[in-house]
């Protein structure tokens, strides 16, 4: 849950003093204002997965999307690959080590873990997709 609300920015963390960039929040209208239209194709797609989950804290940020229970679960965050074509980038984070083939890459710390899925399609957003948002949304 969440315990501490920045005094600056006010944005809402789930540890007091969370250290942060501290940038006031953005609407969902001023985020998707300028942003492409990827982004807001898997924004729906991961919301719809996450919609069902209560408590849900869906912050937009100039650097990307937050999905937070308290502390940050899930970001989505645009970027552009070598070939400069335009992806983004769903992190996810575990309380297991979790390694899986669709990952781009992966962190570890302890029992914790983070996957990072580039997304150039929403339509990637799938069963497998869901059942991580899942996991990390519980975990």
């Amino acid at each position: 849950m969440v315990t501490w609300s920045c005094p600056d920015c006010q944005r809402q963390f789930g540890r007091r003093g969370q250290s942060h960039d501290c940038a006031p929040g953005m609407t969902e209208t001023e985020y998707f204002a300028t942003g492409d239209p990827l982004e807001r194709e898997v924004y729906d797609a991961v919301r719809a997965i996450l919609d069902p989950f209560s408590p849900l804290i869906v912050e937009f940020v100039s650097v990307g999307i937050f999905f937070k229970r308290g502390n940050t679960f899930a970001e989505l965050r645009p970027k552009r690959d070598r070939q400069r074509r335009l992806r983004v980038e769903l992190s996810m984070l575990f309380s297991r080590p979790l390694k899986h083939p669709r990952f781009a890459r992966t962190w570890q710390g302890g029992q914790r873990s983070a996957g990072f899925l580039n997304v150039y399609d929403a339509h990637e957003i799938d069963d497998e997709v869901r059942d991580w948002l899942t996991e990390a949304y519980l975990a």
